[in-house]
């Protein structure tokens, strides 16, 4: 016995212009689609409960290709800094949690210093001067830097003499001394002595996070989170015990990061309702307001540095290798140029298996010959269309107007064939995919009303939104499961309370709500 879902406008993402009335789901799946009364007569039997849209707007349901939930669950449960606006307020606001601390470290998240006038890096000495006898420690918005003062250093056994890690930078003055900021792998110097979050915490974090995404349309999220909160089986874990598929569901896709790859196959791990498991997640460089990511040509406000390579090409090369033993696609961070032609070079060499396909994270910056060689190749790109508003214009700063011909351009690698979904890389951006909506099509932030930062790269309506429907159906390998409202599909819905397909205006988007999360036909959020 099923449920019918009516009084609503259906978006199936067949076509632009698809619509339907009604649609028909039985034990999770999609059944039937169409008008009301032909789903009475055809399935009256069977109908055992009927859900009034209220007139919403149904769509596949949304799902975010590039998250760690676990990661961003933490940060709202953090202090979180990434608001602050001049170097003065982040160390207040960090004087004022530590009011509330015993003996903890004291941990702020989301340090952004282009929110700064100045954009100045604070140094390990002026949290020094404050909080001489505890351990403290910046994120940075990226995740790919931190700050941290002498007592972490020492704790850490990181000196003015200690060399940088493979991949890592310990940024140090003109002198020989360290800043106190650690770039790529030197964290890891840090998150060794760090303390660990326990397995109710992660569980906390975890359904803060749930009710965070479900409250903004998310049926599922594809996440990475399994190397940074030690052993990864506890991380599963909490995740098994928080989306237990009775109170919470919500369907999770774990990347399994290359770290843990060799004890994660030994686990025998199996792919669970809720829970499945895909590509090997590798880190080929950083960010680009770290100056970490890698690129062909040197930063242009900084030209002593190309960024950071993470691994040499032998080294990428064993990674790569390594995930095809197992047959394995991999997931490739990759945000500058140089980052990408080295990951490309591999993958040429050792392509997916049969039927497979890798994914390109990030993809900022991509001239137009790399563009023609992922052409060529079984990828799926994960973008985040809210990088674009964030990060310019301050990025021109750091490649140039030329280089910038060639960035962000969601549209021009559409209009190539390649596949793209669409993500928030939360805890970087909030994983909203209304806001990832019109940050694809406007090209610019809420509140600004310029044509938006590289025009020609705007994406239309329904290309947005299959960034996050088949877009990201693809890049987990399950476009016959998500992505479309039709026969044999998940019932996964989004149901809003206007049309994103037929806005005059795409401002409308940050003033759309959303009425229902529904996912394997159980109402997770009704707002």
């Amino acid at each position: 016995m099923g449920i019918l879902w009516y009084n609503g406008v259906v978006c199936t993402m067949e076509h632009k212009h698809e619509r339907a009335e009604a649609v028909f789901t039985e034990e999770g799946f999609i059944v039937a689609v169409g008008h009301v009364q032909e789903l009475e007569k055809d399935y009256g039997h069977r109908i055992s409960s009927r859900k009034n849209l209220n007139k919403g707007v149904m769509f596949p349901g949304f799902i975010d290709s590039h998250a760690h939930m676990l990661g961003f669950g933490q940060n709202l449960l953090r202090l979180d800094i990434s608001e602050a606006r001049t170097p003065l307020s982040l160390l207040r606001q960090l004087e004022d949690k530590e009011k509330t601390l015993d003996d903890e470290w004291l941990i702020g998240e989301g340090w952004n210093e282009n929110n700064f006038q100045d954009q100045h890096i604070i140094h390990k000495r002026e949290l020094d001067d404050r909080f001489p006898d505890r351990p403290v420690m910046l994120t940075r918005i990226c995740r790919h830097a931190i700050i941290v003062n002498s007592k972490a250093l020492k704790m850490a056994g990181i000196d003015d003499t200690t060399p940088n890690p493979e991949g890592g930078v310990i940024v140090k003055d003109e002198e020989g001394k360290t800043t106190g900021l650690l770039l790529e792998n030197a964290q890891d110097l840090i998150y060794d002595v760090s303390p660990a979050l326990t397995e109710n915490a992660m569980k906390r974090a975890l359904s803060v996070a749930f009710n965070h995404m479900v409250e903004r349309g998310l049926t599922g999220v594809h996440t990475e989170d399994l190397a940074y909160y030690g052993n990864f089986e506890r991380v599963l874990h909490a995740y098994k015990e928080t989306i237990d598929g009775k109170k919470r569901k919500f369907r999770i896709h774990h990347l399994v990061n290359h770290h843990v790859l060799d004890a994660f196959m030994d686990s025998s791990q199996k792919a669970m309702e809720f829970q499945t498991f895909g590509a090997v997640k590798i880190f080929a460089d950083g960010s680009l307001g770290g100056h970490s990511a890698w690129l062909i040509e040197p930063y242009l406000d900084n030209p002593e540095t190309k960024g950071v390579a993470i691994h040499s090409e032998e080294g990428l090369k064993a990674l790569v290798k390594h995930a095809r033993a197992q047959g394995l696609p991999v997931a490739v961070h990759v945000i500058g140029d140089a980052a990408l032609m080295q990951t490309l070079d591999v993958i040429e060499a050792y392509p997916p298996p049969e039927g497979k396909k890798d994914r390109l994270i990030h993809v900022q910056i991509a001239n137009h010959e790399l563009i023609e060689r992922m052409q060529k190749l079984p990828v799926v790109l994960d973008v985040q269309p809210q990088f674009t508003v964030s990060d310019f214009p301050w990025v021109e700063h750091l490649v140039g107007k030329e280089r910038l011909t060639y960035s962000y351009a969601w549209k021009t690698l559409l209009e190539k064939g390649i596949d793209c979904a669409g993500g928030s890389d939360a805890p970087i951006e909030p994983p909203d995919p209304l806001l990832g909506l019109h940050a694809a099509i406007t090209r610019r932030k809420p509140g600004e009303t310029h044509a938006g930062f590289l025009p020609d790269q705007k994406l239309t309506a329904f290309e947005a939104v299959q960034l996050y429907t088949e877009g990201s159906a693809k890049a987990s390998g399950e476009e016959s499961q998500y992505g479309r409202i039709q026969p044999g599909y998940r019932a996964d819905f989004t149901v809003l309370n206007k049309d994103p397909l037929t806005m005059e205006d795409p401002d409308e988007l940050l003033r759309t709500r959303i009425l229902m999360t529904i996912i394997d036909e159980s109402i997770m959020y009704e707002g």
